[in-house]
């Protein structure tokens, strides 16, 4: 009974754990900068499977997923979207804060979450949107924080750009099967339990949860993005290109 009681727990662990989105690491910047084809799939990877936002709105779109044919759509849909947002945002140059793009990922994890729990029917009192369209509205929002996250790692001038655009979404989309098929063991192994609804509930709670932490921290990083940035414009200090502050005189 014990171990039932901390499974049912562990849910809420590993999905509120990680009370941060991803940021652009120097090390794949740099990798980005000298690297070939090999190493844009290898970093395209690593900020999906480093990316909590897009993994938690995952995890909501196919928890109550059974059918191979359904999660096939709804993850097609998923991918077509953001890769569409992803390259054609990239290369026209059409980007944004992170911190708020962020933000709104932040908000799909909490409708999924909302929407996993009922939450239409039982506060709403309405039937929920139809889940194929929001999904793919959902991940052109992804996408769009791909591309933001993309286009601080490499330049928008680079002669290659959809050559490496391109490689980046493969390790994107590898890293997407790769976090997919540890989900849908691990939820189907639980389903099999008899703890599952318990468990649903408490997940569903935990991804609510998790997406509004995520939602206030990159809130608080624009904002105090914001301040820095009125701080050091008020006092004769600036950047260029993403630099380090320094004064103009």
């Amino acid at each position: 009974m014990i171990r039932w009681r901390f499974l049912t727990l562990l849910p809420v662990v590993l999905l509120s754990a990680p009370a941060w989105s991803h940021e652009a690491d120097p090390a794949a910047r740099e990798r980005l900068a000298t690297g070939d084809w090999l190493d844009f799939v290898w970093t395209g990877a690593e900020h999906m499977l480093t990316g909590y936002d897009h993994l938690l709105f995952l995890v909501g779109v196919v928890f109550f997923l059974s059918n191979f044919i359904q999660i096939v759509k709804f993850i097609t849909a998923f991918t077509i979207a953001h890769t569409i947002v992803l390259i054609g945002a990239t290369i026209a140059g059409i980007s944004a804060d992170h911190h708020l793009v962020d933000a709104f990922i932040a908000l799909t994890v909490v409708y999924k979450g909302f929407e996993n729990l009922g939450g239409f029917q039982k506060l709403l009192h309405m039937s929920p949107p139809n889940l194929l369209p929001m999904v793919f509205l959902f991940g052109l929002v992804h996408g769009f924080g791909l591309a933001t996250q993309l286009q601080t790692l490499t330049l928008a001038e680079d002669p290659g750009l959809i050559a490496k655009i391109l490689w980046f979404n493969v390790g994107v989309e590898l890293g997407q099967i790769a976090a997919l098929s540890v989900m849908l063991v691990v939820i189907n192994a639980w389903r099999r339990t008899y703890v599952w609804d318990a468990l649903s509930r408490t997940s569903n709670l935990a991804l609510v949860f998790a997406g509004f932490l995520l939602f206030f921290y990159q809130v608080h990083g624009y904002i105090h993005q914001t301040d820095i940035a009125e701080a050091a414009s008020s006092s004769g200090w600036h950047s260029h290109d993403g630099g380090p502050p320094h004064r103009h005189d």
